[in-house]
């Protein structure tokens, strides 16, 4: 395939006519040989009738817009998105995909394919992630964020003639109808998509109502199918449906053997039916487009305190007494589990809801150490609230400038914390509960990233990380896991090694309380 003078396709083909009659802008040149128009639909129907390596030709007339010129591999993920109404994008974080999407519809509205589109993400990067970058590379489009404590606010800038409009999850419920009502929503995409694997939730069906056969539907994440190979289904259904079968019974059976009632493992063969289920998809990792530093992981053992120790192991104690003899439920051993880790991180929450605070001076002072060693600003994970206040007021009582974000902080502070955090001195270091800013937002003004204790999500892991290790980010990042108990020693293992730790919480609740029976006699 050649291209000619930047207007047409030269193709070599057996059969000359099954592109003549159905390209009417088209010709035969040769025995073989076809002139082809190089427009959207031209090459897409080739594109259908199965030639490979047909290029959009948004490589030849799309002037990109924006503060900064696309990487290589951001136009080629453009160009598969332009090319495929309904697709899949898996680049990993960090990689820009954001700005691709941008691109791609701004593209396709030129070309008077799409005339509005819907961003469909988590609440966290509605303003820190698909507006603030709407702004630098399409700041030609208008853009609202529909999401209010008022229905009818949120369903009259649906009804609006906003460009783009972005939504959270849990919003889309609310504005459903009218977007099905407005009619000109021509584009979805939804980022974060694993939101979406579950098709009997209401959320599942709710974008499935709204999607037409016209519609373009691009969903985007990084980590598909992250806890197990049947997670796959939920997705399949609102891009590649006749890839998967109509029942999601079929299909888990199809990826996963079950091996007691509750008990599921992957097929040999599952990941290559995910892969074909899954489809068409595009995916560029970092270490094949951007030339990021390497990520370094940095252990701080951190001592338990003589307080922290002595409940600790007391509860463990009480665990091995009243296990004696019982199966242990998955539910028994999450909720054991977690007090271990609030007693290690220095606040546990009581049975009665009341906090008790422990003294967690050893694992203070070694986060301190980390902050004054780092030569950029500072990310400190902490999951659980109280834990997160407590850090929060001591590094302010030691000097050390810093804000919160967790899920009462509402998007709108939160982006301006981050914008804030990303363009000032200070503050120097963001104390952030890891579910309330693990998703797309660009945290790059840091390189290092402090973990108070583990979090039990191997996707959230990843995606935390990902805040700092990302496009743009100019220095050696560092991860500093903060470990003084038994149980985060394992599940920091756990989660380099992306070991589910979901399916094995029964595992580590009976290594604890064996550990420490050893220990007794």
């Amino acid at each position: 395939m050649q291209i000619v003078d930047n207007k047409a396709l030269h193709l070599k083909v057996r059969d000359p006519s099954k592109i003549t009659d159905v390209i009417p802008t088209s010709a035969r040149v040769g025995d073989h040989e076809v002139l082809v128009k190089w427009g959207l639909e031209e090459a897409q129907i080739l594109k259908n009738l199965k030639i490979k390596g047909v290029p959009s030709p948004i490589r030849k007339s799309y002037k990109w817009t924006g503060l900064h010129q696309p990487f290589a591999h951001q136009v080629t993920t453009a160009d598969f998105l332009t090319m495929n109404r309904r697709a899949f994008c898996f680049n990993s974080q960090g990689t820009g995909k954001t700005a691709s999407c941008i691109w791609a519809a701004d593209y396709l509205m030129h070309q008077k394919k799409v005339r509005r589109v819907l961003v469909v993400c988590p609440v966290s990067i509605m303003g820190a992630a698909w507006q603030a970058d709407l702004f630098k590379f399409a700041m030609h489009r208008t853009c609202e964020i529909a999401h209010s404590s008022k229905a009818e606010t949120r369903r009259r800038i649906v009804a609006g003639d906003a460009e783009f409009v972005i939504t959270n999850y849990e919003g889309l419920e609310i504005i459903a109808d009218t977007v099905i009502d407005d009619g000109r929503f021509d584009l979805i995409i939804v980022d974060e998509a694993n939101a979406y694997k579950n098709v009997h939730t209401t959320r599942w069906k709710c974008l499935a109502k709204i999607i037409n056969p016209s519609t373009w539907v691009w969903m985007l994440t990084g980590t598909p199918a992250s806890q197990e190979p049947s997670d796959a289904y939920g997705l399949a259904r609102i891009v590649n449906p006749s890839g998967v079968p109509k029942f999601h019974g079929t299909f888990k059976s199809m990826v996963m053997t079950q091996l007691t009632r509750f008990k599921w493992v992957p097929r040999p063969d599952s990941t290559e039916t995910v892969f074909n289920a899954l489809q068409p998809a595009i995916r560029f990792s970092k270490e094949e487009c951007l030339d990021l530093p390497d990520m370094m992981y940095v252990t701080r053992d951190v001592p338990l305190t003589k307080q922290q120790t002595k409940y600790y192991e007391g509860l463990l104690r009480e665990q091995l007494i009243n296990a004696a003899g019982e199966e242990i439920s998955a539910p028994t051993a999450a909720t054991v589990l977690t007090k271990l880790l609030q007693i290690s991180g220095g606040a546990v929450y009581s049975d009665t809801k009341e906090v008790i605070e422990f003294d967690c001076s050893n694992r203070l002072q070694a986060l301190k150490e980390v902050i004054e060693e780092a030569s950029h600003k500072v990310l400190v994970f902490v999951p659980y609230t109280h834990s997160l206040v407590l850090v929060s007021n001591w590094l302010k009582s030691k000097g050390i400038t810093n804000r919160v974000i967790n899920g009462k902080v509402s998007p709108t502070k939160r982006t301006e914390i981050f914008n804030t955090f990303q363009t000032t001195p200070d503050p120097q270091v963001l104390v952030i509960q890891p579910q309330a800013a693990s998703h797309g937002v660009t945290l790059h003004a840091a390189n290092v990233v402090v973990y108070w204790s583990p979090v039990m999500s191997v996707e959230t892991y990843l995606q935390a990380n990902a805040r700092v290790h990302r496009a743009g980010q100019a220095n050696k990042v560092t991860i500093v896991h903060l470990q003084g108990s038994g149980v985060e020693r394992k599940m920091y293992k756990m989660l380099q090694g992306k070991v589910d730790i979901h399916q094995r919480l029964v595992d580590l609740y009976k290594e604890e309380i064996a550990e420490l029976g050893e220990t007794n006699e």
